[in-house]
């Protein structure tokens, strides 16, 4: 029997580069995403169909990470197959047909979606629906990390849950909130700036690898198992990339759960001031906007133009993994328009976008 299963795209509202380190994140999910037909085929052979991609075929028994792989949707597949076969949970082979409305390359966690509709279909297909939507999370993760080759944490569980949460992860604590931006006659949108992901791998996986460089200094594994109190006592250098990355987490972790506050209290002018307070984090200490690797200053240019349209007025922010793609912005509704109008004479019709979260 044929199932329609969807998996909404996610968008980062606060914790940028905190959850690898078991860090605070919020989250909410949106109304884009994939969208999959799928049946079982009674074979050990997956056969999927990816409107705008090549067709992925592979077999059940064939799991093995395969590193020429990494970066591709074959990747993934396998990944989230081989985790689900090391949980002991049923495998089978399937056919596929998929279309996803979420654009590509601003941030939306299309690989974390792709990955999380893949164990939504071998739930529903060979496990009658009863594994827990965390769980298809943590196996999305484990294939983007060891099958896709992305150090991702764990914020992409927003596209198994279905909703706005904030999540701590050294807590476990998972929260459902409602953030109704409308409410507060607000309008969040993103921009998609353009810049090109390609040759960024090593400048993604280094944000993560400073952190963990700074955290094994106390003997720890990542910085949420660190006293902040013990690490501003050490009196660090600031010119220092990686103690700059760590004050980055310290000060956004600590940052999180007061935007949490905000929201839950619809107090949108003080969610704006630490939205603000967030993306200037991002651009001065974690220092995720340029990289020396492409030399791409479109994303700077993005959250530079959006300073001079919304200061005073909204607030601006680097959307996910920086270094390319997404400008993400908060402004009251009667801003909006203007906004779109002058985002998209730089970078194109079509390129500036509301976001209704869900």
């Amino acid at each position: 029997m044929k199932k329609e299963i969807f998996v909404s795209g996610r968008t980062e509202l606060a914790g940028n580069h905190t959850d690898h380190q078991n860090g605070r994140i919020l989250a909410s999910a949106i109304d884009l995403g994939i969208h999959a037909t799928c049946e079982s085929n009674g074979t050990d052979r997956i056969n999927i169909e990816s409107e705008g991609f090549e067709p992925i075929e592979l077999r059940t028994t064939q799991l093995s990470v395969n590193t020429r792989e990494f970066g591709t949707p074959v990747a993934l597949v396998r990944g989230v197959v081989a985790g689900f076969s090391e949980f002991s949970l049923k495998i089978g082979g399937f056919d596929a047909h998929i279309k996803s409305d979420l654009p590509s390359g601003v941030g939306l966690s299309s690989s974390a979606a792709f990955a999380v509709l893949i164990g939504k279909i071998l739930n529903e297909l060979f496990n009658d629906g009863q594994v827990p939507p965390i769980v298809i999370a943590r196996l999305a993760q484990q294939g983007e990390n060891r099958y896709f080759g992305k150090p991702c944490g764990l914020m992409g569980m927003v596209c198994a849950l279905g909703h706005t949460v904030y999540a701590d992860f050294k807590t476990n604590e998972i929260e459902p909130i409602v953030a109704d931006f409308d409410s507060m006659g607000l309008t969040l949108c993103l921009t998609d700036t353009g810049g090109s992901h390609a040759g960024l791998d090593t400048s993604y996986a280094r944000i993560p690898a400073d952190m963990v460089y700074i955290a094994n200094m106390f003997d720890k594994g990542v910085l949420g198992d660190v006293d902040p109190d013990e690490f501003y006592r050490k009196g660090w250098d600031p010119s220092s990339r990686p103690v700059r990355r760590a004050m980055h987490f310290f000060a956004e972790n600590a940052r999180v759960p007061l935007m949490r506050d905000a929201l839950k209290a619809g107090d949108g002018r003080e969610y704006m001031r630490l939205m603000n307070e967030s993306g200037r984090s991002s651009e001065n200490l974690l220092t995720n906007i340029v990289t020396s690797a492409t030399g791409d200053l479109k994303l700077k240019q993005g959250l530079d133009l959006s300073a001079s349209l919304l200061e005073g007025k909204g607030a601006w922010r680097v959307h996910g993994g920086g270094f390319a793609g997404c400008v993400q912005a908060l402004m009251p509704k009667d801003v909006f328009p203007h906004y779109k109008e002058e985002m998209e004479k730089v970078f194109g019709a079509g390129s500036c976008r509301e976001i209704k979260i869900v």
